[in-house]
């Protein structure tokens, strides 16, 4: 704490800051790394497609949960036991997944992957807060938003590119060497403090199961409802109602206790609630485009996972030239301006695929990936420095948990919601075209004997035979455009999440981190 004080932290704090950093890059890494290489996986372990998503959910969830508990298991066990112990946890657990054979083993062992790595987050967050000066608290923001945007986009590069050439175990192992580092800078820079057992009499365990048990099961709700169809469902009836009912004890107690797990009366400061806010609509497009992108490119330009994560290294790249410039820019201007700008350069970046067709493979997603990574290199420092401005430095470590909780479930909620857009748009695209695409149009019945000739130039000696390909290969061009239409869709609501999210910004009020903490 008492750098807070001091003009300038010293190397030894920085270390600590920059070590903090690799946790957090490589825990919200571990979020996408699998996205790409699904297919391989699911092969792996022998299970379908419908239930491939848990590998990344179930990691998800982990981080969700252990997230808000990690201000509070930190008090009890000491700051630097906690992340020491949850550094090494986090690659073994990790090494782990590359040994399981079925479903239920990776999902328990991503889970506990998720509950390690999910610690090191809010918790590289934390030292940034109380590790560093106010004047060097933007640069110390700027390295924490390079970990939770560029990690996101160059996830699936590296779990495409591993799973292509050495399969799909070696994802699992690249967290390795990155911990041991972390693990061993940790150690040698963090002072040790004394555990508070005691804290353990006065936990908030109501507030702690409630939580746990809620966002677990809306969690699971936001996962497997667009697949059973939503509430025509019993089971996710059932679901919804106990994730609404231990959610809503959840924020009764929060808000009732004397000791709250999660200080949730902190949103009611004007800039840390609209920070908050900002920060989930931001994680919505965040994670949304970084699930959709590769759904695309999978399913109607048959990429590979190789493929795929060049593609989105776009977005990653520019990224790394940018974000350390940010610190400087929040010096000069307004953080609410620059965040605004950022914000708006990302939705017109979604904005730009909302025409797709069926020639939009890679190479012309090249302009709007760079100019998302342009404004994705605005976005977050401003945001955090805007949300944590008020914070006092005992509140730094329950608001961390908070806005990385909450930015990481609107990811959680932005992907269900877009792949349930995309699946509703997708039928309503199809249903239109399918009306206008019938025998009664001349234009149908010359294609679909052209398509008939070819048939039969082609070994389909039965006329009737060689018609009925035609109606089923014209029925295929009819969903693949309905289906392009449904990802134009989706990229439509990000981009109009992210206007909103633009425009409430502005409504905060300029704080001392506004406009750069050096300048104030």
């Amino acid at each position: 704490m008492a750098a807070a004080q001091t003009s300038s932290a010293s190397a030894r704090e920085w270390i600590a800051v920059l070590a903090g950093m690799i946790g957090a890059f490589m825990a919200i890494l571990n979020i996408q790394i699998t996205n790409a290489s699904l297919l391989d996986i699911e092969g792996g372990i022998g299970t379908g497609v419908d239930n491939g998503a848990w590998i990344s959910t179930s990691y998800l969830i982990g981080e969700i949960v252990v997230i808000p508990l990690t201000a509070y298991f930190s008090s009890v066990f000491s700051f630097r036991r906690y992340i020491l112990a949850n550094s090494i946890l986090f690659p073994l657990f990790s090494i782990a997944c590359s040994f399981a054979h079925d479903l239920g083993t990776m999902i328990v062992l991503r889970g506990l992957q998720g509950f390690a790595g999910g610690v090191l987050i809010p918790m590289a967050f934390t030292m940034v807060l109380t590790k560093l000066p106010k004047n060097q608290q933007p640069l110390g923001l700027a390295i924490f938003a390079l970990s939770v945007t560029f990690a996101p986009a160059i996830g699936p590069t590296i779990g495409g590119y591993l799973t292509e050439n050495y399969g799909w175990q070696t994802i699992f192992y690249i967290n390795a060497l990155p911990s041991a580092i972390m693990a061993v800078a940790l150690a040698a820079t963090l002072d040790p403090s004394p555990m508070r057992l005691g804290l353990l009499k006065e936990g908030d365990w109501f507030g702690i199961v409630t939580m746990t048990i809620g966002l677990a099961a809306f969690q699971t709700v936001l996962e497997e409802g667009n697949k059973d169809d939503w509430f025509s469902s019993p089971f996710i009836v059932k679901l919804s109602i106990l994730a609404a009912v231990f959610l809503g004890a959840f924020i009764w107690i929060e808000l009732t206790v004397e000791k709250p797990l999660v200080k949730l009366r902190l949103l009611a400061q004007r800039n840390f609630g609209i920070g908050v806010m900002v920060n989930v609509l931001v994680g919505i497009a965040l994670f949304g485009t970084v699930y959709i992108l590769p759904q695309y490119l999978g399913q109607v330009q048959r990429y590979n996972a190789e493929q795929i994560g060049y593609v989105l290294a776009w977005t990653g790249l520019p990224q790394l030239l940018l974000i350390p410039l940010v610190p400087i820019l929040m010096k000069r201007f307004d953080a609410r301006y620059i965040g605004f700008v950022g914000i708006s350069i990302f939705a017109a970046s979604c904005f730009l695929n909302i025409y797709l067709s069926a020639d939009n493979a890679g190479d012309q997603f090249w302009i709007p990936n760079i100019i998302r990574a342009i404004g994705q290199a605005l976005v977050l420092t401003p945001i955090t420095a805007i949300t944590t401005g008020g914070i006092a430095p005992a509140d730094a470590a329950a608001a961390s948990g908070l806005t990385n909780m909450l930015r990481n479930l609107g990811g959680a909620v932005g992907t269900a919601s877009l792949g349930t857009i995309l699946t509703k748009r997708e039928q309503f695209h199809s249903n239109v075209i399918g009306q206008s695409v019938t025998m009664a149009r001349d234009e149908v019945r010359l294609r679909v004997d052209t398509l008939t000739g070819y048939f039969m130039s082609h070994g389909v000696t039965d006329k009737a035979q060689a018609t009925k390909q035609s109606i089923v290969a014209l029925g295929r061009v009819v969903r693949k455009q309905a289906l392009i239409m449904g990802f134009s869709d989706t990229f439509a609501v990000i981009g109009t999440v992210l206007a909103i999210a633009a425009l409430a910004l502005l409504l905060a009020k300029r704080s001392a981190a506004g406009g750069g903490a050096g300048a104030h």
